[in-house]
């Protein structure tokens, strides 16, 4: 939020609430009236304070020339292997069905060389595909991705953004959303455009899912949202669709950063990425060693999802980094999360707390993983993990 706090001095007492409830110290009596520094933050919590009502907080649209020229809907495209990601794909179905026909769907396209990239993309919704080219966008990094996507909202000037809430859209979005001074919500699982006030209803969860929040953007454009992989269907390939591309203007500056790309290193094996996985099912030191792995990737496959880790067992070298969960490693939000051998520590549990539904198994009851699990099951979990491959194989014939 930017803005600027006013003092009216002709209310003012000066009896010196406001300083007390200032938390940066930024407020201060001259004269027997209060005056304000550079330090503040716009918090507000002086306005609270004031028993005389002398302090007003005066916004400041950030997107521009307030909501008035913003029109349309921009999908931020992934890449992955040098594919259009599949989130991507359902973003521009879900932009297709907001736009109700009356919005243009853009897809902004951020490369090194586009190929047939606009073909598919158009196949998949987009009106247009607005494409970014330069050779020093091959890999993702934050700055020059961060700088072509808000070159082309000002060019633009889309009334709503869309990304996936991947590892990338997760960087990327909050600090466009602030180069812009503009709202984002993050990770959301619903979409609408109210009919009475033509504004995004962005909808997500909070408290660890026990609520759904929806969220609107009511005083600055664009709206951004990152939008969680998966929640929202891409449409069937239209072949008949027309390609429009467009090219966005990319100079030496805007790709330069304070960060280098040493060397890129693609994952291996098959297995769907974590951010994406809808079922993961994750070993922790209980696991005992890398070994034991085996059962873990074969429940996996046979649920249709991932292979995840503790920050424990990634630190013993029982499986890469990439697979880890947790503050240091992925923040993932599957639909189910089962945690095999894992104590369950903040650390981890900040990583996957947001998951729909949570399944424990340990042999210590007292495990802290207990605690915030829907489901939890006390034992060894090289009976139960076999004995659930097991079954899961019997029911299926």
């Amino acid at each position: 939020m930017t803005g600027r706090l006013e003092i009216i001095r002709e209310k003012c007492v000066g009896c010196g609430a406001c300083l007390r409830s200032c938390p940066v110290d930024a407020l201060s009596i001259v004269e027997k009236k209060a005056v304000v520094s550079d330090a503040c933050n716009l918090c507000g919590m002086c306005i609270k304070s004031c028993p005389v009502d002398a302090i007003v907080l005066h916004h400041v649209t950030g997107g521009g020339a307030g909501l008035e020229g913003y029109s349309g809907i921009m999908v931020a495209v992934e890449l992955r292997d040098g594919r259009p990601d599949r989130s991507t794909l359902e973003l521009l179905g879900e932009a297709r069905r907001l736009s109700g026909g009356a919005r243009r769907v853009t897809a902004l396209l951020i490369c090194a060389e586009p190929g047939d990239i606009p073909s598919e993309l158009t196949r998949y919704g987009a009106d247009r595909v607005l494409a970014a080219v330069h050779p020093g966008l091959e890999h993702y990094l934050t700055e020059p991705f961060t700088a072509v996507l808000a070159a082309a909202i000002r060019a633009d000037k889309p009334e709503i953004v869309l990304a996936a809430a991947t590892t990338q859209g997760r960087d990327l979005m909050p600090r466009v959303a602030k180069t812009l001074e503009t709202g984002l919500t993050a990770d959301c699982t619903e979409l609408r455009i109210d009919p009475d006030t033509n504004q995004l209803m962005q909808t997500r969860p909070a408290f660890g899912g026990n609520i759904m929040a929806t969220i609107v953007c009511d005083r600055t454009r664009p709206q951004m949202s990152t939008v969680r992989p998966g929640v929202m269907k891409r449409l069937e390939p239209d072949d008949s669709r027309r390609v429009l591309v467009e090219r966005l203007p990319v100079d030496d500056g805007m790709v330069a950063g304070r960060s280098t790309l040493l060397e890129f290193i693609p994952s291996v094996g098959n297995e769907i990425d974590l951010t994406e996985s809808e079922v993961i099912v994750s070993g922790g030191r209980g696991m005992k060693g890398p070994e034991n792995y085996g059962m873990l990737h074969e429940l996996a496959e046979l649920l249709g999802g991932s292979v995840g880790a503790s920050r424990a067992a990634v630190d013993s070298g029982w499986i890469p980094y990439p697979r880890q969960v947790g503050q240091t490693g992925k923040t993932v939000q599957p639909r189910k999360y089962i945690a095999v051998g894992i104590s369950g520590a903040v650390q981890h549990r900040v990583g996957m707390q947001s998951s729909d539904e949570i399944f424990a198994v340990n042999r210590d009851p007292d495990a802290p993983v207990f605690t915030f699990a829907n489901h939890g099951f006390v034992g060894d979990l090289f009976e139960v993990i076999p004995a659930l491959i097991n079954e899961i194989k019997r029911r299926r014939g």
